[in-house]
């Protein structure tokens, strides 16, 4: 065993070899085999005894990741290594593969410059798998393929030499199928995974070997020899000849980028709005430890000694103890009290971090995950989009009013370390309502409150979340100020789907409108080009579009329309759920030209009540989140599970064969969704194994509308029958 401080050493002198230094998140579907195979790499570098590698899950060092068996955070180690008498050094992330823990994915993404996927030979490309991968080649992070678990297709599903081949092919074609769709166009053919290029291995995490076509040259081992030695069980030699550590570490230093190579094409999509002739530009373009400091943070840690600490990505410059940086979204400095690295659970005092590494950094208070840290203010990153959004409520309670300022401040580390939590206070009720992306997310939310914080709480059973939207155009509206001197009319209509897309995506930035770029998006959209220059507001996935013309007095309350706009969207006429897909057009308006008269008491109710009675003559209705399930199940119980999907309103949305087993997908409703496992035992004797992914909102059938309304506007408190448009229209 090595002390991690001697390592922390080693690692501050290979950080400045930038054309050595790899940056790497492990990525797969769950249950893949990410945390075992990096075990193996943890051993190389001396961390951990070989013998342990694969059964004690370093960097699954939480209790209930422990518990659980599964990743539920991304965790950082920097490791050095020799390779062909060059020493390197690998920064690497182990990230989860349960769909709750999506956005610790995401995150990780902007940190990195490669990937390593892993795919199970016997279950194959998952959806998790596919959304992972998408996310690495959108944030421009480049693939290399690992196929684990190849033992179990020749002794568990008996597959004979060529049947293991196909199924190979068959992972190949579907992760090239994902990597031409969504790779950068100039980088298509580049990043494809070939055998021949030597970008793919085979092997298992578990048995701690693997093989490439470079090993195979070296060893002059075959598929063939795989095929023997695994049918035998016989795992020692093919360790002894191709140790899974030293195939994977070649694949990642001969096929994955350094930062000063990555930099160059990916700092133009992560720094889109930012001037790259700009010294900052060029620092980052070419990676330059002596240029100005830039960076983004990409994980928020509490530690509760230290408090905040930022995991941050650095781009250009250099970082040290006592080193004053600017805090974009804050807009002023702060000063490095502790400049550290990770090595898994613990996190290392370093002296110093240059270019192109990971730092860990205390002293920067109230950061969030994308934030950007630079010498000066610039430009900042890119948000870091996440592609699924809470879907499950449960209120917290305390049990001891004395506990209500620690549960605050739990809740707001928490949401700082993962910010698809969302934390709001109902003010009638005074309980706070913790948003999460499922019933596992929820669960582990509450253990780490109770168990981690030692806060005594109650919760309540989960509520799902619904939207609002709009089915058709509504007539002009016309709301009066309560003095009578101001009027505006308005109408709403269905956000058009390729604009509501690209802002759920990220394409379209939420917020004002800045710059020429978002007229032109609008218009490639199909937008008129007069509506597109005269967007006000984007907010939650909807449009404020100012369709008037040469009407005194408005800019001098555009900001008003916009606080009106926005309140209206975050609270529905319907339930009081969120509104989204909805665009509102402001045609009229007369306004006093004394502007006593026309202050936030006079406006905000002129600028709602005539939305509400829109979107209500609109036709008002509800979106209900659903989740894409995927389930695994032998033939004979397929019927079952198709009746079951159909039970809880479910879609079928394929069914295919292979051998005795059956893979069904359906799209399901999250309210249908609790109590599934245990159904699905039931149905199957516990033959079934499920995954599910997060599949977007989707219309509510029109039958179950009202009642869910009712239903919702009663746990509010408000009255079961929601509102009529001329309760909007009657001043």
């Amino acid at each position: 065993m090595v002390r991690k401080e001697v390592v922390v050493e080693e690692v501050q002198k290979l950080m400045d070899k930038i054309e050595n230094v790899r940056n790497v998140a492990i990525i797969a579907h769950v249950d893949h085999g990410k945390t075992t195979l990096t075990d193996s790499l943890v051993a190389r570098a001396g961390l951990i005894s070989k013998e342990l590698a694969g059964e004690q899950r370093v960097l699954d060092y939480e209790e209930q990741e422990a518990q659980r068996g599964i990743t539920i955070k991304s965790a950082n180690i920097s490791l050095g290594f020799k390779y062909e008498g060059e020493d390197y050094l690998i920064n690497l992330i182990d990230t989860p593969g349960h769909v709750d823990f999506g956005f610790h994915v995401v995150r990780a993404m902007r940190a990195v410059d490669g990937v390593c996927l892993l795919v199970d030979a016997v279950e194959g490309v998952m959806p998790q798998t596919e959304t992972n991968l998408r996310q690495a080649l959108k944030e421009r992070a480049k693939p290399i393929l690992f196929i684990n678990k190849v033992d179990r297709l020749i002794n568990e599903l008996k597959l004979d030499f060529n049947a293991m081949q196909q199924r190979f092919i068959k992972i190949i074609t579907q992760v090239n199928k994902i990597i031409e769709e969504s790779a950068p166009e100039d980088k298509k053919s580049e990043w494809l995974i070939k055998v021949d290029k030597g970008n793919v291995a085979f092997g298992t995490a578990f048995h701690k070997w693997a093989l490439s076509i470079s090993s195979m040259k070296r060893t002059g081992m075959t598929f063939k020899t795989i095929y023997e030695k695994c049918q035998a069980g016989d795992h020692k030699e093919l360790v002894e000849k191709a140790p899974l550590d030293e195939v994977i570490l070649e694949m990642v230093i001969k096929h994955l980028p350094n930062p000063r190579e990555a930099q160059k094409y990916r700092i133009p999509v992560l720094w889109k709005n930012g001037d790259l002739e700009s010294e900052e530009g060029k620092a980052m373009l070419a990676c330059d430890p002596n240029g100005p400091t830039v960076g983004v943070v990409f994980g928020v840690v509490h530690d509760e000694h230290a408090g905040e600490v930022a995991v941050t990505r650095l781009f250009s410059g250099k970082l040290e103890k006592g080193k004053e940086l600017y805090v974009a979204s804050l807009k002023k400095n702060a000063r490095i009290q502790q400049l550290g690295i990770f090595m898994g659970p613990d996190r290392v005092p370093a002296e110093r971090v240059t270019a192109g590494n990971i730092a860990a950094i205390v002293g920067l208070k109230d950061v969030y995950v994308g934030e950007t840290v630079s010498d000066k203010p610039i430009e900042p990153f890119e948000q870091i989009k996440h592609y699924s959004e809470p879907v499950i409520t449960k209120s917290i309670e305390v049990k001891n009013q004395k506990d209500l300022p620690k549960l605050i401040e739990a809740l707001r580390s928490l949401a700082k370390e993962d910010p698809t939590i969302k934390v709001t206070l109902n003010q009638e009720t005074g309980e706070h309502l913790v948003s999460g992306n499922g019933e596992l997310h929820l669960e582990i939310i509450e253990y780490k409150i109770k168990n981690e914080k030692g806060i005594p709480i109650t919760t309540s059973p989960p509520i799902v979340l619904y939207h609002e939207t709009v089915t058709k155009k509504s007539p002009e509206v016309e709301g009066k100020s309560p003095n009578k001197h101001n009027r505006l009319k308005f109408t709403v209509e269905p956000l058009p789907e390729a604009i509501h897309k690209a802002i759920l995506e990220g394409e379209i930035p939420e917020g004002r409108p800045k710059g020429k770029e978002l007229v032109e998006k609008l218009v490639s959209l199909g937008m008129p080009r007069e509506e597109a220059k005269k967007v006000y507001d984007i907010y939650h996935g909807n449009m404020l579009v100012n369709a008037t013309k040469g009407i005194q007095y408005l800019n001098e309350v555009e900001e008003l329309l916009i606080q009106g706009f926005e309140e209206a969207m975050s609270q529905g006429p319907l339930a009081k759920e969120k509104v989204t897909g909805v665009l509102v057009k402001l045609v009229d308006a007369l306004l006093h030209e004394d502007s006593i008269h026309r202050g936030p008491a006079q406006m905000l109710p002129t600028v709602k009540r005539p939305i509400y009675a829109c979107m209500l003559l609109a036709g008002a209705t509800l979106l209900e989140p659903k989740q894409k399930v995927l389930i695994n199940t032998p033939q004979d119980y397929a019927g079952a599970v198709i009746n079951l999907i159909n039970g809880r309103r479910g879609t079928l949305l394929g069914m295919e064969q292979e051998g005795e087993m059956a893979t069904i997908t359906a799209l399901l409703p999250v309210a249908e969704m609790f109590g599934f496992s245990n159904a699905l035992r039931g149905a199957t004797q516990g033959r079934a194994i499920w995954y599910q992914e997060y599949a977007g909102y989707h219309p509510m059938p029109q039958e179950l509308v009202m009642k869910t309304v009712k239903e919702i506007r009663q746990r509010k408190g408000e009255s079961p029958e929601p509102p009529t448009p001329e309760y909007f229209m009657e001043q």
